[in-house]
Parts: structure tokens; C-alpha cells; sequence
């Protein structure tokens, strides 16, 4: 059997061109998921160069899908894909965990071995005293890099299981304390540690 007649071939049209447009959509969607990602962080450059891949794949998935509207099997397909897309695209996002966040520890508890805890760790730590609505509390902000803001909620909860928190998400900083491996954050631009 030669290409061409493979190619015509009820096989492929039914099963390997339906994979073929799921691994289109797949890949255009996943790609679509990390530029609006990259836009929102303010790296342009990388979006652009991403955006460009995306709709080409894009493109060549719908042109074969609208050209071929009799068969089911291609919708399916498409439609597959994009849902399997959206997963994939935020699954990689979150390895790749680009940005830092602001986190805000609220607790009456006595927070001074969790704030020294923090800094000995060499996370930047502010902490203030404020009133809460039964009394005294302490309030503790850190800027982190979100690919450490699992072990720092980690510490927070070892040092007090009940204490307040919230995640903020933060487009860039200047001049912060933050655990070593800093070069990634350099490299995209948003983030200047002690005013370099």
C-alpha cells in the first residue's frame, strides 16, 4: 500500500487523522495557556514568540476540522484536545511556577520563633502588630517566589496549624530577600535583588 492510498484510507481518516488533530489542539492550547501566563508576568518577547507557534498549529487543526464538517470524529477530536489542553498548559505552569507571590500571616499567637524561623531560612519577613477583631494580633508579610511558596505555608503551618493566610499574586519586586537561586527571576526581568 502506497502513502497516498493510506492516506485515503478509512484507517486514517477515522483514527490517525483524529489523533493528529488531538495532538494539534493539545499542543495550540498548551502553548495558549503559557503566553497568557507569560503576558500577564509582563514578558512580552517570549508571549510574542509563543503566540506565533500557537496560532500556526491552531490554524492547521481548524482549516482541517471546517474543511471536513461530515466527519464527527475530527470535532471530537478537537474538542478533546482542547480540554486536554487546558490541563496540560496549567500542569507545566505550575512546574514551571514563574513569579512571586505575597503572602500575609495573620495570627494571635506568638509569632517571633516563626519570624526568626523565616529569616534564618533567608526569607524576607516584615512583621507588624495590628488589631483584629478579638484582640491583639500579629501580621506577617513575605514576598517569595512561588516555586517557594509551598515550603514557606509549610513553616507557617508547622509553627501554628491555625493561623490566617493569603496568597497574592505580586508582577514584580525591588531590592528583596530571598532564598539563594535568584538568576531565573534576573532572567525575565522582574525581579532586582538589592538594587542590581
Amino acid at each position: 500500500m502506497d502513502s497516498l492510498s493510506f492516506m485515503d484510507s478509512t484507517f486514517f481518516s477515522l483514527v490517525i487523522f483524529p489523533i493528529i488533530i488531538f495532538l494539534m489542539r493539545l499542543c495550540d492550547v498548551s502553548l495558549m495557556t503559557l503566553r497568557i501566563i507569560f503576558v500577564s508576568k509582563g514578558i512580552k518577547l517570549l508571549a510574542s514568540v509563543i503566540g506565533f507557534f500557537e496560532v500556526s498549529v491552531w490554524l492547521i487543526a481548524i482549516s482541517q476540522v471546517m474543511s471536513n464538517l461530515d466527519n464527527i470524529f475530527y470535532a471530537i477530536a478537537y474538542a478533546l484536545g482542547f480540554a486536554c489542553g487546558n490541563y496540560l498548559g496549567a500542569t507545566i505552569e505550575e512546574k514551571i511556577a514563574l513569579g512571586v507571590n505575597l503572602l500575609r500571616v495573620i495570627t494571635n499567637k506568638d509569632a517571633e520563633e516563626l519570624v526568626e524561623y523565616l529569616r534564618k531560612e533567608n526569607f524576607g519577613v516584615t512583621s507588624i502588630n495590628a488589631e483584629g477583631s478579638q484582640g491583639p494580633v500579629k501580621v506577617i508579610y513575605s514576598v517569595v517566589r512561588r516555586k517557594d511558596l509551598e515550603k514557606i505555608i509549610n513553616i507557617v503551618k508547622k509553627f501554628n496549624p491555625n493561623a490566617f493566610y493569603s496568597i497574592e499574586e505580586v508582577r514584580g519586586v525591588n531590592k528583596g530577600i530571598f532564598p539563594p537561586d535568584t538568576m531565573e527571576l534576573k532572567k525575565f526581568g522582574r525581579f532586582n535583588r538589592n538594587g542590581k
